[in-house]
């Protein structure tokens, strides 16, 4: 079968930089973005997306590859990676996958559930809904789903009553007949990286920071011009809402960069947790503190 590295890790923890190194010691690779914030070409600077310099010379794929006012999901992006690893290994190059985004990888490789198109009239409902008579209407019409979920989970709370309420079955039984994964039909070598916590903090910290005094306040600047709807992806990416607090004069340049700090380190932390327990267990979970990089390039380019 194909090959197909995997490098994966929280926000900060380096991935990029692996991937580049590991891209440059193949005969032949491509790096493909599985960052769901770094698809996106308004976030160039606060998505930490990799510069040209970065880059080295190494082909990069699916970085800044939509536009903010169309979202991105799991679907859309899994069937554009699908797309760039069969031409990647069309020119005899390694694919190699990169980013922290656990619903992108895991659609990618296990495939996703065909759900149909929801009615708009039912999504509209639903979403008017507070999160708590839409929580109650779940315990009531799928409790099973409503058990596993935290009442205030606006996000997968609305999703599950919409579909069953459009499909008239629960998420569940739609997610057990899950198709177009690949993880069976190519060679994978996955690492995941994780750090030690009070050094990715401290990244996370340090990034933050850069990023504002690097253009971010701008980025979002342009952002904002756009009028795009709120509910965007783009719109909810860490930062932003940061930056606008600050032009709108609501916060001081401290407060906001402490904030964002805050909610990167969350973020971070939230990765590092699916990452501990969701890939399969034979994954090799390592800390590039205590591995010398050049043993994690040859684990990806082994035959």
């Amino acid at each position: 079968m194909p090959p197909l590295a995997l490098i994966a890790g929280p926000t900060a923890s380096g991935k990029s930089d692996l991937a580049v190194r590991t891209a440059l010691a193949a005969i032949k690779a491509v790096v493909i973005n599985a960052d769901s914030a770094q698809v996106y070409a308004d976030l160039a600077i606060l998505s930490a997306r990799p510069t040209e310099a970065d880059m080295q010379g190494v082909p990069h794929r699916l970085f800044g590859a939509w536009d903010g006012a169309t979202a991105c999901s799991a679907a859309d992006w899994a069937a554009a990676a699908r797309a760039e690893i069969a031409a990647a290994h069309a020119e005899g190059a390694l694919p190699i996958l990169v980013g922290g985004t656990g619903l992108y990888i895991r659609t990618l490789l296990d495939g996703i559930a065909p759900v149909p198109a929801i009615d708009p009239a039912v999504r509209a409902e639903v979403r008017a809904l507070p999160v708590a008579e839409a929580y109650a209407a779940l315990t009531r019409e799928d409790p099973a789903r409503a058990a596993a979920l935290g009442p205030a989970d606006t996000t997968r709370v609305a999703r599950a009553l919409e579909v069953i309420r459009s499909t008239g079955r629960p998420l569940a039984a739609w997610q057990e007949e899950r198709t177009g994964g690949i993880g069976h039909t190519v060679s994978l070598r996955p690492l995941i990286l994780m750090p030690e916590r009070a050094w990715l903090y401290e990244r996370c910290d340090r990034r933050f920071a850069q990023m504002w005094h690097g253009g971010a306040v701008a980025e979002v600047e342009a952002l904002l011009a756009r009028r795009l709807d709120p509910d965007l992806p783009v719109m909810r990416a860490i930062g932003v809402a940061e930056v606008t607090d600050f032009l709108a004069g609501t916060c001081t340049e401290s407060d906001a960069i402490a904030a964002g700090s805050q909610a990167t380190r969350r973020y971070a932390k939230r990765q590092y947790t699916w990452l501990r327990h969701q890939p399969p267990a034979d994954w090799p979970r390592i800390t590039l503190e205590n591995s010398p990089p050049g043993s994690l390039i040859e684990a990806l380019l082994r035959d």
